[in-house]
């Protein structure tokens, strides 16, 4: 099984398209993340990474009904 979660762009690293990364934060946590399969990516953004590569760009609605999903994941679980 394969997951993949939003995270909040936080800084583009590097200006080549193949090797552009970013400091991405999930919930008070911060990774680089590979930018390659989301070029269009900016600061202020939500990506879905799965195994430390952004992969789609989120837009607004669908970043918002994600997190509520996970938060209430989270609350089942404990």
């Amino acid at each position: 099984m394969c997951l993949a979660v939003p995270g909040q762009v936080l800084a583009i690293l590097g200006d080549d398209a193949l090797t552009r990364s970013a400091r991405v934060a999930f919930g008070g946590i911060v990774k680089e993340i590979a930018l390659a399969f989301a070029p269009g990516a900016r600061v202020g953004d939500y990506v879905l990474v799965h195994a430390g590569v952004a992969i789609a760009v989120l837009d607004a609605e669908e970043t918002a009904r994600m997190l509520a999903a996970l938060a209430t994941l989270a609350e089942d679980a404990a």
